[in-house]
């Protein structure tokens, strides 16, 4: 089972641009240049072509950012030949980020700017948090983004009585499940749909995994 709490080093921190296709999926109303849909917003072919374009260009120029790709605490794949990891890693990123804005509103969550503050301190405690966005797979300039999905899970820790300071508190152990059941749940709900070209989501992983793998089985009950 994927877990989507960032863990206490940035590295474990750092926790995929073909031609457009129509969206086909399970009761899904298929659209042309749409890479995903999650809930009622789009990701278009186009978004995330662009996304990693940029992505590779930036991450080529800095040498932090492949130091903590290379890590062996990153699941981001090294940069692809062919492209695909990376799109699927963009993919996710962008999936995870509309995820855990849905969390937030769902939660009555205020996701203010000083906690986005706060997560882009620890995302850059040791090294550049643009440095730490390229190594998670997303351009520079979605660093805020990235932050913001942070902050929310932070927020979330908290209201189960964890501490996002401290991941060894069996307390923010436990807090840290509910925030994946809690996401995971989420997830669900919103019926998001990938385009074949890039796989699907896994919400049991949180993560969008190559077509021929499949959706895992989803837990009893949810």
């Amino acid at each position: 089972m994927g877990c989507l709490v960032f863990g206490k080093s940035v590295k474990v921190a750092v926790a995929a641009v073909v031609a457009a296709g129509a969206l086909a999926g399970c009761g899904a109303t298929s659209k042309t240049g749409t890479a995903a849909l999650v809930g009622d917003d789009r990701i278009t072919v186009g978004e995330l072509s662009d996304t990693v374009r940029e992505w590779r260009e930036q991450f080529r120029s800095d040498p932090i950012a492949g130091e903590l790709r290379a890590g062996p605490a990153n699941p981001a794949p090294q940069l692809a030949a062919d492209s695909e990891s990376d799109l699927r890693a963009a993919l996710t990123l962008l999936i995870n980020i509309r995820v855990a804005d849905e969390v937030a509103d769902r939660e009555k969550i205020e996701v203010t700017g000083g906690r986005v503050d706060a997560a882009l301190a620890f995302l850059g405690r040791n090294v550049p948090a643009q440095s730490v966005t390229l190594a998670s797979g997303l351009p520079r300039e979605r660093t805020r983004d990235l932050a913001r999905l942070v902050a929310t899970q932070n927020a979330v820790i908290e209201r189960f009585g964890g501490d996002p300071s401290d991941r060894t508190k069996p307390a923010t152990q436990s807090a840290g499940e509910q925030w994946n059941t809690l996401f995971r749940r989420t997830a669900r709900s919103m019926k998001i749909e990938v385009n074949p070209r890039y796989g699907v989501y896994d919400s049991d992983r949180f993560r969008v995994q190559p077509a021929e793998h499949g959706l895992s089985r989803p837990d009893p009950g949810i």
